[in-house]
């Protein structure tokens, strides 16, 4: 896999992101936009998964990454979910719900790539990388022993 240095580059987010424009189309036209609940439910959750998925990124460590990854996908089939409503309520059309369907369903699926991927992987995210000027706690966790 590429070294992957902004979240804005991740195919989760891309993902996650252009489900976000679809399901602002969505919720800015009638009768979807007087649907006050359901239209701000879908816009948070579908939020939710872009905005995880970045947050998560910028925490620069593995293990707190995939506990994002983890919370934008479930966003993600909240969101799924929120989608047959809006079609069971005729806010959206068939067609218009198979479309989003489609990427947010891609969006799940690359967020648990990236999971899986993450959770094979050796490396612990670059906040535990070593630099060479990095100030180290001694074996009593008291004393700072700085390294040039």
């Amino acid at each position: 896999m590429a070294t992957i240095k902004r979240f804005e580059d991740l195919e989760c987010w891309k993902n996650a992101r252009e489900l976000c424009r679809m399901v602002y189309v969505f919720i800015s036209h009638e009768p979807f936009s007087k649907d006050y609940a359901l239209r701000n439910q879908l816009n948070s959750s579908s939020g939710s998964v872009m905005d995880n998925i970045a947050e998560g990124f910028e925490r620069s460590g593995n293990r707190e990454f995939i506990q994002f990854l983890s919370i934008a996908k479930g966003s993600a089939g909240e969101s799924r979910s929120q989608l047959y409503r809006a079609l069971d309520r005729n806010h959206i059309s068939e067609l218009e719900f198979q479309s989003a369907l489609k990427i947010v369903e891609l969006s799940s699926n690359t967020i648990q790539g990236l999971m899986s991927y993450l959770n094979q992987s050796d490396f612990k995210g670059s906040k535990f990388v070593a630099k060479e000027e990095e100030i180290k706690y001694g074996a009593d966790n008291k004393t700072l022993n700085i390294e040039p």
